[in-house]
């Protein structure tokens, strides 16, 4: 007896509902997503076959090169915080716009002198303007120290925790350059600290 053949028929599947779902998250994880700060100090760091991730909170990195010292701290909550106490000390106001803008700034290098100029201008206008001529950081005006403890003094306060430092040289900065900033370091009796490097045999 023959087998009755069952006729065969296209299966369609409506892949709306996916691409709706699909479309939906990558919306959310780009709105969500912080855009990396492009580095305003191109610094090329040592490479060392010791792996140790940069933690991405509480932290404080100083960018060491071309004999100028930039300063980043991580989060915004604490950049805005250091800011207030920074303009405290040196009895400078900073508006609700202007700790705004501050906070989702990376990585600076300008005097205080010259702080509500850099935070008016954008990113583009703080690279051609050579407004970043580094923090000070010499015994007359050692305005370095300062941000390195109230960034200090912000993270104990709304993290109660402890701030970690790390320290990012060009590998062809002198050394009298970074024994400085260690100095620094030194005098708030931080004696631990990272050095930033690059994977050995990376690029």
């Amino acid at each position: 007896m023959a087998r009755a053949k069952v006729a065969r028929k296209s299966t369609s599947i409506d892949m709306t509902a996916m691409c709706d779902v699909s479309f939906l998250l990558l919306t959310y994880f780009i709105l969500s997503a912080t855009a990396k700060q492009p580095d305003p100090l191109d610094v090329k760091v040592p490479s060392s076959t010791y792996k140790l991730k940069v933690p991405e909170k509480d932290i404080a990195i100083l960018t060491i090169g071309s004999g100028k010292v930039f300063f980043e701290t991580a989060g915004p909550d604490i950049r805005a915080a250091t800011l207030d106490k920074m303009g405290e000390q040196y009895k400078i106001s900073f508006t609700p716009e202007e700790r705004k803008r501050f906070a989702v700034v990376a990585s600076f290098g300008v005097p205080m002198q010259n702080l509500k100029k850099f935070i008016a201008m954008d990113a583009g206008e703080r690279k051609k303007s050579g407004i970043e001529t580094g923090i000070p950081a010499d015994s007359v005006d050692n305005q370095l120290s300062l941000w390195i403890l109230n960034a200090r003094k912000s993270v104990a306060e709304l993290h109660s925790e402890g701030m970690r430092v790390s320290i990012k040289g060009d590998a062809g900065e002198d050394y009298p350059a970074v024994k400085k900033i260690v100095d620094i370091l030194q005098k708030q009796k931080i004696n631990k600290f990272s050095l930033i490097t690059t994977a050995e045999g990376g690029n």
